[in-house]
């Protein structure tokens, strides 16, 4: 039976930047009583044009970075990152409560009408072997139309939700998916559901948007629970480092986590 310690111990959260506070917000919503820690790899981002060698790297440096500061679990807020070193993070920490994620083939499959599954990710999961397993496994079905989206996650970085250059950037990568018939968009990386406003503002009502935040969330309760280690609570306030300038990402902290905080620079 897990001490108190433990229970209350925190869940660690890491990303590539800022996008991982998508799913860190599900994490909370979901799970109130418990004490959160998340790591804004934002010196490095984005992940999707970095070598798989690069980033096994530099899972490694945070996850020990999050164990040593405490964390019963870890979760990978990132395509990309999970892509590339979440294999590696469980053979290293066999008894760890671990959660990645993956874009959201499954339910896109399931949900489709038309039959055309569009899919806006960065480079470097579009690419890899889990995301081509993916497809095999849940699109033979359905037709599935890749779009890499170079830039946006800068933007998303930056805070730009909705202005006038991310709206044509978006604007670019959503039209070619339209053309082909798609009536179910999977958003394939933790950045993008904070532009989802600005995405249904240039999509048609009827299409379908996708992301697993929430069921990464679910997942997280479930193996807790498995292993008798959900908090009873109250929760400790949120702690979060970055690897760039703690500023930028205090910055954005308001918009994107819906309240203003302390970040601490990565050693």
């Amino acid at each position: 039976m897990p001490s108190n310690a433990s229970r209350g111990a925190p869940i660690g959260v890491f990303d590539s930047g800022v996008g991982g506070l998508s799913v860190l917000r599900e994490i909370r919503a979901l799970l109130p009583n418990e004490s959160l820690l998340y790591v804004a790899d934002s010196g490095h981002v984005p992940y999707g044009e970095k070598s798989p060698e690069f980033i096994r790297e530099r899972c490694r440096v945070l996850a020990e970075f999050l164990l040593a500061h405490g964390a019963k679990a870890l979760v990978l807020a990132c395509n990309t990152a999970t892509v590339a070193g979440v294999a590696e993070l469980r053979e290293l920490y066999p008894q760890l409560p671990l959660v990645g994620m993956e874009p959201a083939v499954k339910p896109a499959a399931a949900a489709t009408q038309s039959g055309v599954v569009g899919v806006l990710a960065t480079t470097g999961t579009l690419k890899s072997a889990k995301f081509a397993a993916l497809l095999d496994r849940f699109a033979s079905d359905v037709r599935v139309i890749t779009q890499p989206c170079p830039g946006l996650v800068e933007r998303i970085e930056a805070g730009e939700l909705d202005g006038a250059a991310t709206r044509e950037l978006l604007q670019g990568f959503v039209a070619p998916l339209l053309a082909q018939g798609c009536d179910t968009l999977i958003l394939g990386c933790t950045h993008y559901p904070f532009i989802k406003p600005l995405l249904r503002s240039l999509l048609p009502d009827s299409i379908s948007l996708i992301d697993t935040g929430a069921a990464v969330a679910r997942q997280v309760q479930r193996l807790l629970a498995e292993r008798d280690l959900l908090a009873a609570g109250p929760a400790q306030v949120t702690q979060f480092w970055s690897s760039a300038e703690p500023q930028a990402m205090q910055q954005v902290l308001p918009l994107l986590w819906g309240t203003a905080a302390k970040v601490s620079a990565l050693p």
